[in-house]
């Protein structure tokens, strides 16, 4: 399911959508809880602002009224394989792989030693597309902490940083961090055909368990704000 142009990706994205909402979710990975109390989970003021984006309102940034909100957001760009994803404010710069599906139609992580590498799927769009890109990693390998271990730390505001292929560095504003169960993963709302381009960073989270691994997923929830 990995389209060689952004038509044949959106229409395999929606394919993975209606798969996920028929109860096969993204991201079962994460090895093993480690040591320290496990990652840290999302505050309840990070969550999006559901309600204001079911009515069609642009997301908010923060409750502190951000300066982006009222800055002209830029035109989507065009399609481009995504190099590297930076998150400054909990320490993340790491190289992205393209993922797909696997052969139980789970989307694909890299492998779990790779602590420090995180995948772009490649059925979705590229970030900065017009539409909503998909970044994965792992919270944690058998050795230690892996490069999302820290997502759930983020608030909203923060920003997150895609380099592409092209020479751009699309940036991105975070308007919400939420927790949400693997076992109702609200698949048709994380990957909503957005007007503007947008970003999903999704890995594990919660209750750890050696037999089924993390009941959670953290989800950042992210929109174009700068072109660099």
């Amino acid at each position: 399911m990995q389209g060689s142009n952004g038509t044949s990706r959106r229409g395999a994205w929606g394919v993975v959508v209606i798969v996920l909402l028929v109860g096969v979710h993204l991201v079962r990975g994460g090895t093993e809880e480690w040591r320290a109390g496990g990652p840290p989970r999302p505050s309840a003021a990070s969550a999006p602002d559901h309600a204001g984006l079911a009515a069609g309102r642009a997301p908010r940034n923060d409750a502190r009224n951000d300066a982006t909100d009222t800055l002209p957001v830029p035109g989507p760009l065009p399609a481009s394989r995504p190099e590297r994803v930076r998150v400054p404010s909990v320490r993340v710069d790491a190289p992205l792989k393209e993922v797909g599906l696997d052969a139980e139609g789970w989307i694909d992580t890299p492998a779990a030693y790779e602590k420090n590498l995180a995948g772009w799927f490649g059925g979705a769009v590229t970030p900065g597309e017009k539409g909503t890109a998909v970044v994965v990693g792992h919270v944690d390998t058998p050795d230690g902490r892996a490069v999302f271990f820290r997502l759930g730390a983020l608030d909203k505001g923060e920003r997150v940083e895609i380099v592409r292929a092209d020479g751009r560095t699309a940036v991105f504003s975070v308007y919400g961090v939420e927790v949400v169960p693997k076992d109702r993963f609200p698949a048709e709302r994380i990957y909503r055909n957005t007007a503007s381009p947008e970003l999903r960073l999704i890995t594990c989270g919660g209750a750890f368990s050696q037999r089924t691994g993390y009941a959670d997923n953290i989800v950042v929830s992210a929109r174009l704000v700068d072109v660099r």
